[in-house]
């Protein structure tokens, strides 16, 4: 009520300002038809932008890609070669463009671990909030597709939920930390690539990916039915984590790009045929550099 009550008065109090101050006016100029000077009107200050295309720090969570699982010996995790927090100079990593090499190596920060599937996503991003970093790189899906079978891939509420978990874990303890999301890569691309190798689909009988690299060299309907299923849920985790980056406004997807990135023989590991080379690791942290300093987002 009170709020109608001081829109009804407004006609009158300015009807009465007016009077009074067109004869103040009168009295002050003393009649003079001299223009009265005009208060140039001052631009309203810029906002601060949300997102800092120079993040100070950066801590990286996600699976074997994030570790340089494959990329330097075989079955082996070569942390200095990765995409995100590596300090090798053949990869050039998003934290060194972004830090520069001596920074990067005291403020960047890798708690991904091999195997690591999304629901292991709010236990790593509790660990590396705690190190306050400005930025924070995701990149986690793939294990949750790659499991013994079609049946067995996570379910795609339970992909959500565990992503929604684990940037809330962010949010509670480093609020304006950024995030930095990547795409699930196409798995069926990089089964295409490496069963062209016969060492790798040696190494992909030791159990790396089943659901996609299982009997690697079967063209029946039903493998073919099989890797679809396993591209279809790829492109599901990724709708997911676009929709959820989305509503935070820290947040940055890809866009795909690492999704729709072409990984060739180049890119993939000499040791397996399916996890990232130096090469392809070095391909990832150019799109990371790309996403994250892209001045319009």
């Amino acid at each position: 009520m009170g709020l109608v009550m001081r829109r009804r008065s407004l006609p009158v109090f300015a009807v009465m300002t007016a009077v009074v101050v067109g004869a103040a006016g009168c009295d002050a100029v003393g009649g003079d038809d001299s223009p009265a000077v005009e208060k140039k009107a001052q631009p309203a200050p810029s906002p601060t932008p949300v997102w800092d295309v120079s993040p100070g720090s950066v801590a990286a969570v996600g699976d074997s890609i994030t570790r340089g699982f494959d990329a330097c010996t075989v079955l082996s995790d070569c942390p200095e070669v990765s995409w995100s927090t590596g300090t090798s100079p053949e990869v050039d990593s998003l934290a060194v463009r972004l830090l520069g090499d001596a920074r990067a190596a005291t403020h960047s920060w890798n708690y991904a671990e091999t195997g690591a599937r999304m629901a292991d996503l709010p236990g790593q991003m509790a660990q590396a909030a705690t190190r306050d970093p400005e930025l924070v790189t995701v990149m986690a899906g793939s294990n949750d597709a790659c499991r013994q079978s079609v049946a067995a891939m996570t379910p795609v509420t339970e992909f959500r939920e565990a992503f929604q978990d684990a940037v809330a874990t962010l949010r509670r303890v480093a609020p304006e930390a950024q995030l930095y999301v990547s795409s699930v890569p196409d798995l069926l691309r990089l089964w295409s690539e490496g069963r062209t190798n016969p060492l790798g689909k040696q190494v992909w009988k030791l159990g790396i990916c089943p659901s996609m690299l299982g009997d690697a060299d079967a063209m029946d309907a039903a493998a073919t039915e099989r890797r679809l299923s396993v591209r279809d849920r790829v492109e599901e985790y990724n709708d997911v984590l676009r929709e959820v980056c989305a509503k935070d406004q820290r947040c940055r997807f890809d866009g795909d790009a690492v999704y729709e990135f072409e990984f060739g023989t180049d890119q993939l590991s000499h040791w397996d045929w399916f996890h990232p080379s130096k090469d392809g690791q070095a391909r990832l942290a150019e799109i990371a550099y790309e996403t994250v300093t892209a001045e319009d987002g």
